[in-house]
């Protein structure tokens, strides 16, 4: 699988962190954003909710297309009132970007067909 380089950057300078019982990573969305695109991903869908009375964005989400390989990026996330920092869920092409190292995890048991 290709490596995320932007993702992997954020993560060894600590500005992304997995969190295992949020199954998601903690960061700042515009970093994970600008990171995709970085990593050639260009931007064909954003948007933001904002539901609260401090009006800051509950959250959003945001997708990419590599043009060149035909790769589909997703970033959604979450703001909490008293974080700095959101929970933010990453897939390429539909498949989770999770703990550890900014990689692709498949999800074997669904590729494999199923129990055997």
């Amino acid at each position: 699988m290709r490596p995320m380089n932007g993702l992997s950057e954020l993560r060894e300078q600590g500005r992304m962190t997995w969190m295992e019982e949020e199954h998601g990573w903690v960061a700042a969305p515009e970093d994970v954003v600008k990171a995709l695109s970085n990593d050639g991903f260009e931007e064909c869908k954003r948007e933001m909710t904002t539901s609260r009375r401090d009006r800051r964005p509950a959250g959003g989400v945001w997708q990419g297309l590599n043009t060149r390989t035909g790769s589909v990026a997703s970033a959604i996330w979450v703001n909490r009132p008293t974080w700095p920092q959101a929970i933010v869920f990453i897939a390429i092409d539909g498949d989770s970007l999770k703990g550890g190292r900014p990689r692709l995890e498949r999800d074997l048991y669904q590729e494999e067909g199923g129990e055997s």
